[in-house]
């Protein structure tokens, strides 16, 4: 469709040429808008963000911690399909019911948010993710391969969060900078030393997840596999998100005093 209407445009220039190309100049964007439409939505991508929970320079609280991790429903949704697949695979060994079940949960996740007409989004990405990881157990028929994705989303994060350090803008900073508007975050030395030391906090934390994780996978120890990513899943994270918070909060509020 927009190839035909460029179309119309060019033959109606043909005739008025100096009216529509004016109109033309008018309707096309500013330079800026594409700049500004994507520093909006990292905002609000930050703002939906854990670490969003608390502002840098607010004294972080167990009621913050429980938000950012979705509270009881976030908490179960996160932790009850790898508790299952650990139950089942312990007690079957079979590599079709211990990654269906979890299936079957994340679908029921998703249709109570529905009935109670509460955000989906958290469990339909939590759904994909499960049915993806079980579509790749039940083709291999290896057990460990429904953890196959969550190595890749935690190499991910890890490169950018590398990416982020080698090119001077720890990532951290860079959320921070999205949610307080403090874009010269990077000219406080004392800023930058924290900003860049919490961004290694979470380098650590995906360092560590795939330093722990990949060996049991190439050792085909699913279950133990299964046992490490819940211990190192959300409680791992909250820990990380806690010192995180306490970090970016002590020399928000010293610079603000």
């Amino acid at each position: 469709m927009s190839g035909g209407v460029e179309r119309g445009d060019a033959t109606e220039g043909s005739t008025d040429g100096g009216a529509d190309s004016l109109e033309r100049h008018e309707s096309a964007p500013e330079p800026g808008d594409s700049a500004a439409d994507l520093r909006a939505a990292l905002e609000a991508a930050a703002r939906r963000s854990g670490f969003a929970r608390v502002e840098p320079g607010e004294r972080p609280t167990s009621h913050a911690l429980w938000a950012a991790v979705g509270g009881v429903r976030g908490l179960v949704e996160s932790l009850l399909p790898g508790f299952l697949f650990l139950a089942v695979f312990t007690i079957t060994g079979e590599v079709a019911p211990s990654v269906l079940i979890p299936v079957g949960i994340a679908v029921l996740f998703v249709l109570v948010r529905a009935v109670t007409k509460t955000p989906m989004t958290p469990a339909v990405v939590g759904l994909i993710g499960i049915a993806l990881s079980a579509g790749l157990a039940l083709i291999t028929g290896r057990a460990e391969e429904n953890f196959l994705l969550g190595f890749l989303i935690n190499g991910v994060w890890l490169v950018a969060l590398l990416v982020s350090l080698a090119v001077r803008r720890p990532l951290i900073g860079v959320i921070t900078a999205l949610l307080t508007g403090d874009h010269d975050w990077r000219s406080d030395a004392a800023k930058r030393t924290v900003l860049t030391v919490t961004t290694w906090l979470w380098v650590g934390l995906f360092t560590l997840r795939l330093g722990v994780q990949v060996p049991l996978y190439l050792a085909e120890q699913a279950a133990a596999l299964a046992a490490t990513k819940l211990l190192m899943g959300l409680p791992l994270y909250a820990a990380v998100l806690w010192v995180t918070w306490l970090m970016v909060r002590a020399v928000y509020a010293r610079r603000a005093s």
